[in-house]
């Protein structure tokens, strides 16, 4: 499976490869079995998205590595208006060059040449039986990934398999074949592997290993903390699922150990990854609490089974409460649970002594 660097550059651009996931443009045709839109199928940008190409040009002509970009976000003003413009979404041509140089990825790719090959081409894993078992898994439903030894999976392989070898506490676990998915349908394999590591080992933000290593320590943390934001915001949800006997790992620990790659339908995906990659897991919680606040009305109606299957399944679109996915994630984002998290972070420890 070992293909070499940039196979996923070669055989289909970013941009097309993440139209294709989901479903293209309104009004565009379908993408070819390597993910491609047909050439003049996208519909013409239209001012105000044009305005904000621009914008984001202009911005990221200001810092051209990770060390300027941190060092233009020490400028309050600077994050302020970095922050409110990334929540409103990076234009899709631009995460390719955002993600990377937000994360911190850019930047230790620049600072090890040569390095993913290496990890790649010339070392073995013991996770390697495991990760080609999961590669049908990882996105069954998307043409980049669907088909077998094709293009992506072999992509998908590479950037995991070096991953595996570069970390072997940590290894490979399945929900990183989503994470890593994601990556590879905006950059090539050494990007997305390079954003991987930033990402997991917190170049940016806390670092996510922790949700990987054997024990999910991270994860655990999180579960709790999760469950507490229900009690203290939801609490009518909260005792309705304590009734049923519905503890968190049952429903959302898909959501952090993917980072909603798994349930969120995938525009609404992107746009909750453009906030993620700047401004960490605090998403993952504010973006479920959400969710629950607007589905809590017909999950209260539930017994367990359907209970369980209503919280883990997939949406299909944005909750009906919100009038735009603009609107959702607006709302999201003012859940102020900032303090809260640290009281239950605080507990978390107590508890465990």
């Amino acid at each position: 499976l070992g293909m070499g660097m940039g196979g996923a550059m070669e055989e289909a651009g970013p941009s097309s490869r993440a139209r294709a996931m989901s479903g293209g443009a309104a009004g565009t045709s379908l993408p070819d079995p390597l993910g491609f839109v047909p050439p003049g199928d996208d519909p013409p940008r239209d001012e105000k998205e044009t305005r904000k190409l621009r914008k984001w040009r202009k911005m990221l002509e200001r810092a051209t590595t990770h060390d300027q970009w941190k060092a233009a976000l020490s400028q309050p003003g600077f994050r302020k208006k970095f922050t409110m413009r990334n929540r409103k979404g990076v234009p899709d041509e631009l995460r390719g060059i955002v993600w990377p140089l937000v994360s911190g990825g850019r930047e230790l790719l620049l600072r090890n040449p040569g390095v993913y090959e290496r990890l790649m081409l010339f070392e073995s894993s013991a996770s390697e039986l495991d990760i080609v078992r999961d590669l049908n898994r990882t996105f069954p439903g998307h043409v980049y990934y669907a088909q077998r030894h094709g293009p992506g999976q072999r992509s998908l392989y590479n950037v995991l398999k070096a991953y595996s070898v570069f970390d072997r506490s940590v290894g490979y676990v399945q929900g990183m074949g989503f994470v890593t998915g994601v990556l590879l349908l905006y950059m090539c394999e050494e990007d997305a592997f390079w954003t991987l590591v930033a990402l997991l080992k917190g170049a940016h933000h806390i670092p996510m290993e922790g949700m990987y290593q054997e024990g999910l320590p991270l994860l655990q943390r999180y579960l709790y903390q999760f469950d507490g934001l229900v009690e203290h915001f939801l609490p009518r949800l909260c005792q309705h699922l304590r009734q049923e006997n519905i503890v968190p790992t049952m429903y959302c620990s898909q959501w952090f150990i993917t980072v909603f790659s798994y349930t969120l339908p995938f525009g609404c995906l992107l746009r909750v990854w453009d906030i993620f990659i700047h401004e960490g897991m605090r998403v993952v919680f504010a973006i479920g609490l959400e969710l629950l606040r607007c589905e809590e009305e017909d999950l209260l109606g539930l017994k367990f089974e359907n209970l369980v299957q209503a919280l883990s399944g997939k949406r299909n679109a944005v909750p009906k409460a919100h009038a735009s996915l603009d609107d959702f994630l607006r709302k999201a984002m003012t859940w102020n649970i900032k303090k809260k998290l640290r009281e239950l972070d605080e507990a978390y420890e107590g508890e465990r002594g």
